[in-house]
């Protein structure tokens, strides 16, 4: 295990996910989280198995997942990184986020039941509660997925 600041030891497992994420099955798109620096990175992975919902109509014989999926859980990654960088001790005053752009999206090569995904996140900066992301997704070390990712913070 590998401690991060407290409250942060490394894996992060579902149980603990579960805890900083409002998501739930079968959105939950995030199963562990390998590495951390706060504020700065996170690596996450996704099991992909052939039991996802979504594999019954995307496309049945064929099946792929969807690229929107692998955006939201770059997205979830992401919103990890805040959470985790919040209990790390951070001033983050209400650490949770929503996604409100997506620029630079680029799909490389299909993920299919099976795969793992590497979720790699890197906060370019924080501006006026908005969290601006670099994010990739990786299959046995090939960029599968990536794009630009805006999340802003929740308004009370």
């Amino acid at each position: 295990m590998n401690e991060q600041g407290p409250g942060v030891t490394l894996p992060v497992d579902i149980e603990h996910i579960q805890r900083l994420l409002p998501h739930r099955y079968p959105f939950l798109l995030v199963d562990r989280v390998l590495e951390f620096t706060a504020g700065e990175t996170i690596v996450a992975i996704k099991n992909v198995t052939s039991n996802e919902p979504f594999f019954q109509g995307h496309f049945p014989g064929h099946p792929v997942m969807p690229g929107v999926l692998i955006i939201e859980a770059l997205a979830q990654a992401s919103g990890l990184l805040i959470q985790l960088t919040a209990a790390a001790g951070s001033c983050l005053e209400n650490p949770l986020f929503y996604l409100v752009k997506v620029d630079k999206a680029r799909f490389n090569a299909p993920v299919v039941p099976g795969d793992q995904l590497r979720m790699e996140v890197r906060l370019k900066r924080m501006i006026r509660g908005m969290g601006i992301f670099e994010a990739r997704a990786l299959v046995d070390g090939q960029e599968v997925a990536s794009c630009e990712l805006m999340s802003a913070r929740r308004a009370d």
